[in-house]
């Protein structure tokens, strides 16, 4: 009986050593630690992570090292992908709630490599490939997956393993794009999400002012009621004004889209600077302008005035 009671002893001492060395080195990130691979980190601080990270840890840490390390969980499902399209960044890849997926440079296509483990990854949660469809403007062929260090399975496109933003918090959000200038939406071809370079000069449809002119940032232009167009453009705006109402930069005509190209042509200023004019009238932009779309230069000292197509005043009181 006295045996008997001593090898229970150490066989329950045994027990109590193997629990405690296997939870310290699973909290601890060791050799057997797991890795915080598909976890949604809340939004703050921990959303630039990866953003200069090499190759390797893609996480800018040493990997296994450093404070406590969450255990795994598998990355979040897909769902059916489809294309969505931003005004500022183009046609970029969502998954089936909406939300925009991403590439990390330090990651390769060919072969498919992820570099963002650790950190990088609650920061930039993996997306899971095994139930990833293809929806309306994805093509198939392009959908595929890397094996994670973990053992887990990451959809690629093109190649490129996809990511969601710990800072996306709703569908549509777009806060990851360019983060550390390396971080960019998906294209459904696995390139980097590019808007098209938009026309020197095209028209938008302002829901109070009608068609107006924009710039290529989608700016809107002005006219200043001051200004002559003939015999030949003299602009009346100079010195301070300029600071308020910077010139439209020479465009070409086949650089336009709705403008009326007839008498579209450039003049020289006084100061040598060369401006654009709309049917020979000088063009202007308005600093207080600090979006595409504003227009509070509309009607500012009854002489500023957005422009039409032909490049009439619009709103501007008749004489």
């Amino acid at each position: 009986m006295k045996t008997s009671w001593r090898s229970a002893s150490l066989v329950a001492s045994a027990a109590v050593v193997l629990a405690l060395t296997t939870a310290c080195g699973q909290d601890g990130g060791g050799a057997t630690g797991s890795q915080n691979v598909g976890a949604t980190a809340a939004p703050g601080d921990v959303g630039d992570i990866g953003a200069g990270a090499g190759a390797g840890a893609g996480d800018g840490l040493a990997s296994g090292t450093g404070g406590a390390q969450a255990s795994a969980s598998p990355p979040e499902s897909a769902g059916k992908l489809s294309v969505s399209t931003n005004a500022e960044i183009g046609e970029l890849v969502t998954d089936g709630a909406g939300r925009t997926l991403y590439r990390f440079d330090a990651d390769t296509a060919k072969p498919p490599k992820t570099t963002c483990e650790n950190d990088c990854a609650t920061a930039w949660p993996p997306v899971a490939a095994d139930d990833a469809l293809a929806g309306e403007g994805i093509d198939k062929s392009l959908l595929g997956e890397v094996t994670r260090p973990d053992g887990t399975k990451q959809l690629t496109i093109g190649g490129w393993p996809a990511y969601r933003y710990a800072k996306d918090t709703a569908a549509g959000d777009v806060k990851g794009q360019g983060v550390g200038g390396k971080w960019y939406a998906l294209a459904a071809d696995g390139k980097k999400a590019k808007a098209e370079e938009a026309p020197g000069l095209s028209t938008r449809d302002d829901p109070k002012l009608g068609e107006i002119v924009v710039d290529k940032n989608g700016m809107t232009v002005y006219r200043f009621m001051k200004d002559e167009a003939w015999p030949k453009p003299v602009s009346a705006c100079t010195g301070a004004c300029l600071e308020k109402w910077p010139v439209v930069a020479p465009v070409e005509p086949n650089d336009t889209e709705g403008v009326v190209k007839k008498d579209l042509m450039t003049f020289t200023r006084p100061d040598g600077a060369e401006q654009q004019t709309v049917d020979c009238w000088p063009i202007y932009t308005f600093a207080g302008d600090k979006k595409a779309g504003d227009t509070n230069g509309q009607g500012v000292g009854g002489t500023w005035y957005a422009v039409s197509p032909d490049g009439k005043p619009v709103g501007a009181p008749k004489k």
